[in-house]
C-alpha cells in the first residue's frame, strides 16, 4: 500500500457494489479529528478491464459530476464486466464550494500531481489518486468543463502515443466517446511525463486515458450533459464492460490541434465577434473590450494572433488583463 493518511471505507478488491468515501484526515478548530469525505463507488464483476473515471477535479465543472453519479446509480454489477471505480468529486472540497480551487488550501489539484502524502488536503488526495487508485486501473477518463470562466464544446483531449497498444487504447476511448472535437496534444505524455495534472498522472502509471471539456460557464446544458453520458455508456461498451448496451451510430469527431490562445489586454466588459466554431484569421478582430466606466472612450478591438476556428471562449463579460478570451484550434494534418 502507498504511504498515505488517506482512508476508504470500501474494499478496491472486492467483488459487486460498493459506495462509501474516502477519508481525507483534516483537523480544525471544529473538529479536531475531523476527515474531508470523496464519494467513491466501485462495481466489480468477474474478469474484465479496470476503468476509472473521474469528475471535480475543479470544482465549478458539473456535466461530468451529474453524469458519474448517474452511472453509479443506474450501474449493476450485473449489468457489466470488470471493475469500475467511479469518483464524480475528486476536489470534493472545491465540489461543494462550487469553486475551482479547494477553499480549504487554494489547492487547484489539477495542477498538483504527484500530490504529497504529509501535504496539504488537496495535495494528499492527489497523491492517494495517482499512488493508490491509478495503478489498479487499465483505462481512465477525466471529465472537466470550462468552468466558471470558460465555455468548451463537447471536446475529447488527449495525448500522443508512445506505443501502438497505446494508439489502439487512445483511438478506442475517442471513436467510443465520440464527441464533436477532439483537441490532440502533440507532446508530451507516456511514462517519463512531468505534466502535474490528472492526465500527466496517469500517463506515468502506464494507463490509457483521455480528458473531455463539457460545456462550462458555470451551468449544465442538457445537450452536453446527454453526449457526456452517452459517450460513457459507449467507453464501457467498447471495453467490453457494458456487453447488454447497444450502442447508437457514431457521429464523427473533428480532431484538431490547439494553436494559441487570445489574450485581453484591457480591463474593461468583452464583446465577442465569434463564437465557438467559427472560422478565424489571423489578425482578424474577435473582440471588443468596453470601458462604460470612461465616458466617450472607444472600445478597444482585440485580434487574434491565430488562425483556426474559436475552440472555447470566455463566458464572463467583466475581463482584466490577462485573462483568456479565445482559444484557437486548428484541423489536425
Amino acid at each position: 500500500m502507498a504511504d498515505t493518511l488517506i482512508t476508504s471505507e470500501i474494499d478496491l478488491k472486492a467483488e459487486g457494489k460498493q459506495a462509501g468515501f474516502l477519508r481525507v484526515p483534516h483537523s480544525t478548530h471544529r473538529s479536531a479529528y475531523g476527515w474531508i469525505a470523496v464519494p467513491i463507488t466501485v462495481l466489480s464483476n468477474g474478469e474484465g478491464p479496470t476503468l476509472v473515471i473521474t469528475a471535480g477535479v475543479h470544482g465549478d465543472e458539473y456535466e461530468g459530476q451529474i453524469s458519474i453519479a448517474t452511472l453509479a446509480r443506474s450501474l449493476q454489477p450485473q449489468d457489466m464486466r470488470g471493475r469500475l471505480i467511479l469518483l464524480p468529486m475528486l476536489n470534493s472540497p472545491a465540489a461543494e464550494a462550487g469553486t475551482r480551487t479547494s477553499p480549504l488550501d487554494d489547492g487547484n489539484l489539477n495542477r498538483l500531481f504527484p500530490g504529497d502524502p504529509r501535504g496539504t488536503p488537496s495535495q494528499m488526495i492527489a497523491h492517494y489518486h495517482e499512488e493508490v487508485i491509478l495503478p489498479l486501473a487499465d483505462h481512465a477518463v477525466d471529465l472537466h468543463s470550462g468552468g466558471s470562466s470558460l465555455l468548451y464544446p463537447a471536446t475529447l483531449l488527449r495525448g500522443p502515443a508512445h506505443s501502438a497498444q497505446e494508439e489502439a487504447g487512445l483511438r478506442l476511448l475517442t471513436e467510443a466517446f465520440d464527441l464533436p472535437y477532439a483537441w490532440v496534444f502533440t507532446g508530451g505524455g507516456g511514462r517519463t511525463s512531468t505534466a502535474r495534472t490528472a492526465m500527466g498522472a496517469a500517463n506515468r502509471k502506464g494507463v490509457v486515458n483521455v480528458m473531455a471539456e463539457l460545456g462550462g460557464a458555470g451551468g449544465v446544458t442538457p445537450e452536453v450533459l446527454q453526449r457526456t453520458e452517452r459517450g460513457l455508456h459507449r467507453i464501457l461498451h467498447a471495453l467490453g464492460m457494458l456487453p447488454g448496451y447497444v450502442p447508437d451510430a457514431t457521429q464523427g469527431t473533428r480532431m484538431l490541434h490547439a494553436r494559441g490562445l487570445v489574450a485581453a489586454f484591457e480591463t474593461g466588459l468583452f464583446e465577442p465577434l465569434k463564437m465557438i466554431g467559427d472560422s478565424v484569421a489571423e489578425g482578424e478582430a474577435v473582440a471588443h473590450i468596453h470601458h462604460p466606466d470612461t465616458p466617450g472612450q472607444a472600445p478597444d478591438s482585440v485580434t487574434s494572433p491565430h488562425s483556426g476556428i474559436v475552440l472555447a471562449m470566455r463566458a464572463m463579460a467583466q475581463v482584466r488583463r490577462g485573462d483568456a478570451l479565445y482559444q484557437i484550434a486548428a484541423d489536425v494534418g
